[in-house]
C-alpha cells in the first residue's frame, strides 16, 4: 500500500496541474470567443485547481483572473450593444 500512496499523490499533483492550464488557455480564449461559457469554465477549473494543491498557482490565478475578465469583456459588451452576445 505504501507504494500505490505516493503514485496516487503524483496523479492528483498532476492533474491539478492540468486542470490549471486547461484554466488558463480557457481564459485566454475566452476572451475572443464563447466568453459567456469558456469564462464560468476557467474560473471552476482554477478553483478546483488551486483546492487540489497545483504546482502551478501562477496558471491557476491568471486562469481565474481571465475568466473573471471575460465576464467583465462581456458585461461591458452587453451594455454597449443591449444584447447577450458581441462581435468586432
Amino acid at each position: 500500500m505504501q507504494l500505490t500512496a505516493p503514485a496516487t499523490r503524483r496523479t492528483a499533483a498532476r492533474d491539478a496541474d492540468g486542470m490549471a492550464v486547461a484554466s488558463f488557455i480557457l481564459g485566454l480564449l475566452g476572451l475572443l470567443v464563447l466568453n459567456l461559457f469558456l469564462g464560468p469554465i476557467a474560473i471552476a477549473l482554477a478553483g478546483v485547481a488551486l483546492w487540489r494543491g497545483t504546482t502551478r498557482p501562477g496558471r491557476a490565478y491568471l486562469g481565474l483572473g481571465l475568466g473573471i475578465a471575460d465576464l467583465l469583456v462581456l458585461l461591458a459588451f452587453m451594455q454597449a450593444d443591449n444584447t447577450v452576445s458581441w462581435s468586432f
